[in-house]
């Protein structure tokens, strides 16, 4: 902790957050990625918490949702206050535990901030409707209505932007929260709920539990007072979430696995896709659901986009993430490691070519050379899996509807990204790609102004932007007769 060098070292929480009050003992130690040395412990909770602090939401519900919008606006806006006051105590944490460079943290701090301010706002903004009337002397109204508790479970790649994308949203609607962040990473969540807490927010009306995944999960899924689920995960976990969900016929909001082309065409700024593939694979050390998984590369440009590609790859400064210098962190976690070593062995045994990198770093620990990949067959299984990890496999093609058919040859589809000058063209690969979200010479998505989600097996449901606190809402239509 002394490393952090916090301003309030108080922000370091070693207890869960429930009903407005920490509880459970430390058990669970939460080590650092970049040295594996210990943080600190939080409690390793049972369904027993989990449905405590259900029952601590289903009580702060009515009173929460009963108050004025301006009244939910300005609690949101006193967190959004606290955040940004505390912003560089965030970003330590956040770097301490997930390992991603301190600049990076920085900017996901202010993402998460964004999402506080926007649906603080939006919380004045909810209207229904009035429609015509299929019958004399009477109105048909529409209202928009608080869905009820929502449980929302969240990943370790994002550990403040993915807590604030959900509860935000839930609290302007009127909703409580209850919240487990990921088992690698419950500091940043534990940090916001603390300043959520000095915000003023109302008592059980944003729970964190921490504790093992199946029981907590499974006590959320099977509560019929929880009536809206909100995951950011793997897909195989987000089905499992789903099965059980159908049990209580809960709403589902899921943002889920990907396997995101980046495509190169033959007229494409060759620089700007070069700096375009080092933002969209190598962020977070290649720890995102919206990594390009997969870079396509036109024939008539390929080896000197890849000579090019493997030079700026090579010049990325890998080291712990609070050193200032850093752009490169460690993996999550030994089995991070593992899988890319596994996925990288793979592909060289069918014929691929490591151009820069391909080992561990000799770092150590779960360190990995940033790494280019040429040679790389469509086939291979490095480009059927997430690789979540510091390896940019290219793929040459030759035709634009080789690669479209290549690029949606998945079960994901959750962003893609092109480059090329043809506008024609733009639209047209824009139109067929089976994706959510598609950049057009550009790698830059996340926005809080914006829907993110995927489509196929990357989710349900659309996190961001005027359409993300409809997830939090439910119609109720009324008939009034006799007027």
């Amino acid at each position: 902790m002394a490393r952090l060098e916090l301003n309030d070292p108080s922000l370091i929480k070693s207890q869960a957050y429930l009903n407005g009050a920490w509880v459970g003992e430390p058990q669970d130690p939460i080590l650092n990625p970049a040295d594996g040395t210990p943080i600190t412990s939080v409690p390793a909770l049972s369904e027993v918490e989990a449905e405590a602090a259900v029952s601590a939401a289903y009580q702060a519900l009515q009173p929460w949702a009963g108050q004025l919008a301006a009244v939910r606006a300005a609690a949101l806006r006193r967190w959004l206050e606290q955040i940004r006051q505390h912003r560089d105590d965030l970003a330590k944490i956040l770097t301490a535990e997930q390992g991603k460079p301190l600049a990076e943290a920085s900017w996901e701090i202010d993402y998460a901030a964004s999402f506080v301010e926007f649906y603080a706002e939006e919380a004045l903004r909810i209207a229904g409707e009035i429609l015509p009337s299929h019958l004399p002397k009477s109105r048909v109204m529409v209202t928009k209505n608080p869905i009820g508790v929502c449980a929302a479970i969240t990943p370790w790649n994002f550990p403040a932007a993915m807590i604030t994308r959900k509860c935000a949203p839930a609290l302007a609607a009127g909703c409580t929260v209850v919240l487990k962040p990921a088992p690698e990473t419950p500091l940043s969540a534990l940090a916001l709920a603390e300043l959520a807490d000095r915000a003023g927010l109302p008592q059980g009306a944003m729970n964190v539990i921490t504790g093992p995944a199946e029981p907590i999960g499974r006590a959320w899924c099977d509560d019929p007072r929880v009536r809206l689920l909100g995951f950011t995960g793997s897909t195989e976990v987000g089905k499992l979430l789903m099965r059980q969900a159908s049990q209580t016929v809960k709403k589902v909001t899921l943002e889920l696995g990907g396997n995101a082309p980046f495509i190169v065409f033959a007229d494409a700024d060759l620089e700007a896709a070069v700096e375009g593939a080092i933002a969209a694979k190598f962020r977070n050390t290649g720890q995102t659901c919206i990594c390009a998984n997969r870079l396509f590369v036109h024939d008539s440009i390929h080896d000197r986009f890849v000579e090019r590609l493997a030079e700026r790859v090579n010049e990325l400064v890998v080291g712990d993430g609070l050193d200032p210098e850093t752009q490169q962190g460690p993996l999550i976690n030994t089995a991070a490691l593992d899988k890319v070593q596994k996925l990288l062995a793979d592909a060289v045994a069918g014929g691929a070519r490591v151009l820069t990198g391909g080992k561990p770093h000799p770092l150590g620990g779960t360190y990995f050379q940033p790494t280019v990949l040429d040679r790389v067959a469509p086939t291979m299984a490095i480009t059927q899996q997430e690789i979540f990890g510091p390896v940019a496999p290219v793929i040459r093609f030759s035709s634009e509807a080789e690669v479209i058919t290549q690029a949606n040859d998945t079960p994901y589809g959750l962003a893609a990204y092109f480059y090329g000058r043809d506008l024609g063209q733009a639209f047209r690969v824009a139109d067929r790609l089976e994706y959510g979200m598609v950049g057009i010479n550009s790698t830059a998505l996340g926005s809080v102004a914006v829907p993110f989600g995927g489509v196929k097996q990357s989710g349900i449901g659309r996190e961001g932007s005027h359409h993300g606190i409809d997830e939090y809402l439910e119609l109720k239509y009324l008939l009034v007769g006799g007027l």
